[in-house]
């Protein structure tokens, strides 16, 4: 593989994989729920649900996460990704104490997907500009999101 492509996606890869890591975690928390409770308690219930959840979201995470860091910038997208798979494991947490304890790492974890978004939207918009008026404001755009993506830190 060529080194400038790999150069251009290794944050996306490491978070990828870092993805798969936390989603092994999650199935190891419903199998082993599920072999120490003979009947369907709550708790199983509550540890298979949150897996659910987590995956409902999953594919919508990665094609953002890949899309934002192939068309515009792949740190900040990287950078969202990590913050969006903490938020993941508070919310996956949170469900197996009370579900209204899953409520904020709900809520960030859209507030991230929304960047990751915005990100892609605009990483297409450059790409339109440059390739119809000839004008490149890739440069800037990085840098906005770049200083943007601390930004996601605030509660």
């Amino acid at each position: 593989m060529d080194n400038k492509v790999v150069e251009n996606i290794y944050l996306l890869v490491i978070i990828t994989l870092i993805s798969v890591l936390q989603n092994a975690f999650f199935a190891q928390k419903v199998e082993r729920e599920c072999k120490n409770q003979k009947i369907q308690t709550s708790v199983f219930e509550r540890v298979s649900c949150a897996n659910r959840n987590c995956m409902d979201a999953y594919p919508t995470f990665l094609a953002l996460m890949w899309c934002a860091g192939l068309c515009l910038s792949q740190a900040p997208a990287a950078f969202a990704g990590i913050i969006y798979l903490m938020v993941r494991q508070k919310y996956f947490i949170g469900y197996l104490g009370q579900t209204s304890q899953s409520t904020p790492g709900y809520l960030f974890g859209k507030r991230i997907i929304s960047f990751l978004f915005v990100m892609c939207i605009v990483g297409i918009f450059n790409y339109l500009l440059v390739r119809f008026y000839g004008s490149d404001y890739k440069e800037y755009v990085e840098t906005i999101t770049s200083a943007a993506s601390t930004l996601l830190l605030l509660p």
